[in-house]
Order: structure tokens, then C-alpha cells, then sequence
């Protein structure tokens, strides 16, 4: 049991929050009953505040980038309230998009009682409308992040930010939804968090700039960890939106920021861009950067990601020759593909994406690929067919069930590209997308545990086998929940960021297994493709719509079950399958064969 005087604290933390930032010294006092308080003990018995589950209720949200509005001289904020249906217009499990003054709010009905959130998914602004609902929260149609509709708290990613809530009344057969003018244009809020406290002598290091690493830095945060909190990326910027990178290569660096540098300063989160740790001694919990400086933690995250896999032929290394790894490089392979003969190796999402965004830019695009289709292994036959005549109508050529033997220089530059079949193709640019290799080389030198891949082996609760040091995002192999714990190593984004706030809250003590279902979608010629669950081994796919027609559900069998879905125009049929999955639910080959979707929410 937390005692009185932790009561106290916590809750001077949570009136903490409510003053402007430039007030704040910090998520509450020092004092010896939180030191002393069970539930704020962190793993190595060292006085860092960690507010108990029980307690979290004391802690406000507060929209970031908004000062509280000072009260009229009455002391109340000015509202605007709306009716917006009436009370049987909608029954349990369904929801609606209503208007309050001009603002699109999402009305939902669910266990009897109305709820009303914002209606724009935080992550890209899609109409959570188009998505599904099951029990209390919705997903977001086009990526997969889910919002709890009765507080809207962000659930499931991507994302980061929560849904602004709504007061609802009923009143006489009515449904009334009421808004404060302040934030009639505000879509998202961020969940309230600490900031450090000088006092608190714990650090806990994150090497890595991704998904990962943010969201990890933001869950200890939100659950009042004051420690020391750095983040190390060899990046040139800080957390930004990688996903982009394949899709708009031109894309401005300002815009594609995760967060501003403002957010860091205020939450107290160190942020060491362009630098690179080297190696790691876990007996002296100590890091050796590229620079030489060693730097101490109490407590470790590895989310290094991967790095592509380079070209092994002869030429690999000419001018010209280029892999997207950086924002740096997006920008480069868009500067030096202008009008000039292109040349994609390698027809994986990556490979894919770069060859759609370059078709209007570059003189020519070539894609050279090893199978018979591009996604053919993750997607089969039938929609790899597809993706690649998408792509043709945008005059890329393929050269498939080809692979590269040399590339030939001229000067030191790309000229051409030569095939094992003995085709040349002339090149000006040359971009290899032919895999990745986790980052976890600069742990060579202590006893973590690692696959044949070398990708970092954790347990359901991010940690390795080496105390008080976790691991989250694409470097690491994991056990899958909805696989039967089947150990995989998969590269998505939100995968990244629910492994991030998994690694948080186990590294404060709070144990969470990883569950999350994976998700995840591919951009091609304007058209989105969408996914969820983990189809390796499937061995037969049945298709709801025509592939031929760019309208289509596919879903993916292995043992009589579905484990795994993939869409194109047919939402919101693989969000909610990422539902069901995450719900547990079985779903057999004979739901599949039937001709009733209604199960799907269509």
C-alpha cells in the first residue's frame, strides 16, 4: 500500500501540472516518503519518482503548445454546446460525426452512454468515422492507431498524441456535446508528463533516435519518472517520421519532426543528435561514444533499428550508387534523379515505394527484382501482380527473376547496370533496396543475446538477458502473442512505438507483455495497401472483391485461421481485423469463405 505521506506527494505532483511550464521544478518535492513509498521504488532501489497505477488518476492532460485561458471575471470558461442528435438516433456500438460551432466531433454510443472525442485520427487526420469501433475504442482506418472513445487516450499506434474529450449531456430525449471555444480548432492533445528533477540521481539511456526511443522517453514521463533521460542518435535530426522518407523524398525536415525541440526542453528529455555509440560495458553500466566519452545509466534501451543492406557486386561503390537509410539520403536520391535514368534494386516496400515517388520525376525508372512479382513472398502472387502493372502504367519497367551482376562506372560514375540474364540497363542513379541488417554491432563486446540475424533477442516484456538493459523496434526478434509466441524480427513502425512504451513501463516496474498485433500499410502510384497480423507460412489466401479491379480483401490461412489480412478500397475491413486479433479472437478459414461480412463492420 502507498502510505500517507505518498499520498501527499503524489498529489502535490499532480497540482503541480496544472501550472505553466515556466513554473514547474518538476513532478512534485523531494521527500523521503517518495523514496521510501513501495510503489515509486525503481529497479536498482535508487530514489526516482514513479507515481502507482492506482494514482495515475491525479494527472491532468494538457493539449502541448496551449497555456490554460485565463477564467472571466465569473470564474468559468466560456463554452459553446451543440445539440447534436437524439438520444435513440444511436444504439450501443454505433458512432457518429457531428458538428458543435463548425468542429467535427466523433458521437459515440457504447454500454448505454454517449461519449464525444475528436473526430481526426492524431497521426495523419484521417476520419476516424471510417474506421471501426469495438468496445470502447475505435481504430483509425488508414494506419491502425486506436483512441479510447471515452477519454480519448491513444491505445494503439501510430501516433502519439491523444484525442481532445467532450462533455456530453442527455437531457430531455437529447444529446448535447459541449466545447471549450479555446479548443475548437485543436485536434490532438498530448498525454500530461513530468519533467526531471535535478535531485533524482538516475539515468536511463536510449541509444537510437526512432519510434522507439520517443515513445519509451514519453511513457516514462507520463508515469513520472524524473530521472535523467538521454537519447543518442548518429541522426543529423531528431525523432522524425522515417515512414515518409520512401514516400516524399522532397519532403521539408521541419515537417516531418516527430516533435520540436521546445517538447524536449520542456519535458526535460536530453536529446544527443549525430552521435554514435560504439560499444557498451554492462558490468560498469557504462557507453563508449564515436568522440571517445564514456557515459553512465542505471538502466539501458537498445532501439538502433537497421541499417540497409549495401550492394556486395563489383561497382557498389561507384558515384551514384545510393541506399535510403537517412533524411539526408531522401533528399540526395530525389536531387540526383531529376530527369536523369533510374535504376531500383530490389522489389521489397522500399524498393516499391522510391520506384512510385521517382516515376514523374526521373527520366526512366527501372526495377529489378528476384522473384516472379514484387511482394510475392509477403503478399502473394496475386497482389504482387497487381503492385507491379500499377507501377507499369506509371512507365516502370521491371526486370524480374533477375538479379545484378555489375554495375559499370565510367569516371568514377554510374553508367550501367549489367543482369546474370545479360541485360544492360544505362543508369544515371542506382538505388539498392535489397534488405536491412540490425544495428546491434556495438554490442559485440558484452554477452547479449542475439539471432543468427542479429537481431536483438528479448521476452514479452523487451528485456534482454542482460539486467536493467531492453530493447524495442526493428532490431529486435520477439515472441509474437498472436502467433503462439513464434520469435520474429518485423520492421514497423508501430510495432516500434507499442515496444517503446512496453520497454517504459517494465523498466518502472510496472509489468506489461507485448501484445500489440502488427500493422502496417505501402503507398503505391496513390493507392494504400494495408496489412495486419503476420501471414509467414500461409498456404492459402482467399479473396473477398477482385484483385483485377484494385478492390479487394485478401485473407491469409495457415492451420484452418486467419493470420493475416491485406486490403486495397475495401476499409475498414483490415482495421478491423487488427481488432478482433487483438481481442483474441480466433477467426477461421470458414468466416473467410462466407459470403456475410458483416462481422467486418462493412
Amino acid at each position: 500500500m502507498v502510505n500517507a505521506d505518498c499520498h501527499q506527494w503524489i498529489s502535490q505532483c499532480g497540482s503541480n501540472h496544472l501550472r505553466p511550464s515556466s513554473a514547474r521544478t518538476g513532478c512534485g518535492r523531494s521527500s523521503r516518503a517518495a523514496r521510501d513509498c513501495p510503489a515509486l521504488t525503481p529497479p536498482d532501489d535508487r530514489p526516482t519518482r514513479v507515481c502507482s497505477p492506482e494514482h495515475r488518476q491525479v494527472h491532468h492532460f494538457r493539449l502541448f503548445g496551449f497555456r490554460r485561458k485565463q477564467m472571466d471575471q465569473r470564474g468559468e470558461q466560456e463554452e459553446v454546446t451543440g445539440m447534436v442528435c437524439q438520444e435513440d438516433d444511436l444504439k450501443d456500438g454505433q458512432m457518429k460525426e457531428v458538428t458543435v460551432e463548425d468542429k467535427k466531433v466523433l458521437l459515440v454510443r457504447t454500454q448505454g452512454q454517449y461519449s464525444a472525442v475528436g473526430s481526426q485520427c492524431s497521426h495523419y487526420n484521417a476520419p476516424l468515422i471510417k474506421g471501426t469501433l469495438v468496445g470502447d475504442r475505435v481504430r483509425c482506418p488508414f494506419h491502425g492507431a486506436c483512441f479510447n472513445v471515452k477519454t480519448g487516450d491513444i491505445e494503439e499506434y501510430p501516433g502519439l498524441d491523444c484525442l481532445p474529450s467532450y462533455k456530453v449531456k442527455v437531457k430531455d430525449g437529447k444529446v448535447y456535446v459541449t466545447i471549450n471555444k479555446n479548443f475548437l480548432k485543436v485536434t490532438k492533445r498530448v498525454k500530461e508528463m513530468c519533467s526531471m528533477a535535478p535531485d533524482i540521481k538516475h539515468t536511463i539511456l536510449l541509444i537510437g533516435g526512432g519510434p522507439a526511443a520517443l515513445v519509451c522517453a514519453e511513457t516514462l514521463r507520463q508515469n513520472c519518472y524524473q530521472g535523467q533521460i538521454i537519447m543518442i542518435t548518429k541522426d543529423n535530426l531528431p525523432p522524425f517520421d522515417k515512414p515518409k522518407l520512401s514516400k516524399a523524398m522532397n519532403v521539408d525536415s521541419s515537417s516531418i519532426l516527430l516533435r520540436p525541440s521546445e517538447f524536449f526542453q520542456q519535458y526535460g528529455i536530453d536529446v544527443w543528435t549525430q552521435k554514435e555509440v560504439v560499444s557498451v560495458n554492462t558490468d560498469d553500466k557504462k557507453v563508449k561514444l564515436s568522440d571517445g566519452t564514456l557515459q553512465n545509466y542505471d538502466q539501458l534501451l537498445i532501439s538502433t533499428g537497421c541499417r540497409a543492406r549495401p550492394l556486395s557486386c563489383p561497382g557498389s561503390d561507384l558515384k551514384g550508387v545510393k541506399l535510403l537509410q537517412s533524411y539526408e539520403d531522401a533528399k540526395e536520391i530525389h536531387n540526383s534523379s531529376l530527369g536523369q535514368k533510374a535504376v531500383v534494386i530490389g522489389s521489397s516496400f522500399i524498393g516499391m515505394e522510391v520506384a512510385s515517388y521517382l516515376s514523374d520525376k526521373a527520366a526512366s525508372v527501372a526495377m529489378v527484382g528476384s522473384g516472379r512479382y514484387p511482394f510475392e513472398r509477403s503478399l502473394g502472387p496475386e497482389i504482387g501482380k497487381m503492385s507491379m502493372q500499377m507501377l507499369e502504367e506509371k512507365n516502370i519497367k521491371f526486370y524480374m527473376n533477375d538479379r545484378v551482376t555489375e554495375i559499370k562506372g565510367e569516371n568514377g560514375k554510374v553508367k550501367a547496370v549489367v543482369l546474370k540474364s545479360g541485360t544492360v540497363l544505362e543508369a544515371d542513379v542506382v538505388i539498392a533496396g535489397i534488405g536491412v541488417i540490425p544495428n546491434s554491432d556495438f554490442m559485440a563486446g558484452c554477452k547479449l543475446e542475439v539471432d543468427s540475424q542479429k537481431a536483438v533477442i528479448i521476452d514479452k516484456f523487451m528485456r534482454t538477458n542482460i539486467p536493467d538493459v531492453f530493447s524495442a523496434g526493428d532490431v529486435t526478434s520477439f515472441p509474437l502473442a498472436i502467433r503462439g509466441d513464434l520469435r520474429v524480427n518485423i520492421g514497423h513502425w508501430q510495432m516500434s512505438q507499442a515496444q517503446g512504451r512496453v520497454a517504459a513501463l517494465n523498466m518502472l516496474k510496472k509489468p506489461t507483455k507485448f501484445e500489440s498485433v502488427p500493422f502496417f500499410w505501402t503507398v503505391l502510384a496513390g493507392k494504400s495497401i494495408r496489412y495486419t497480423g503476420y501471414g509467414e507460412g500461409y498456404t492459402e489466401i482467399i479473396f473477398k472483391g477482385k484483385v483485377e479491379e484494385r478492390k479487394f480483401l485478401a485473407f491469409y490461412i495457415k492451420d484452418d485461421k486467419v493470420v493475416a489480412a491485406a486490403s486495397l478500397m475495401f476499409d475498414p475491413a483490415v482495421a478491423h481485423v487488427a481488432e478482433l486479433m487483438t481481442a483474441g479472437q480466433i477467426l477461421t478459414k470458414t468466416q473467410a469463405q462466407a459470403d456475410d461480412l458483416s462481422w467486418l463492420q462493412m
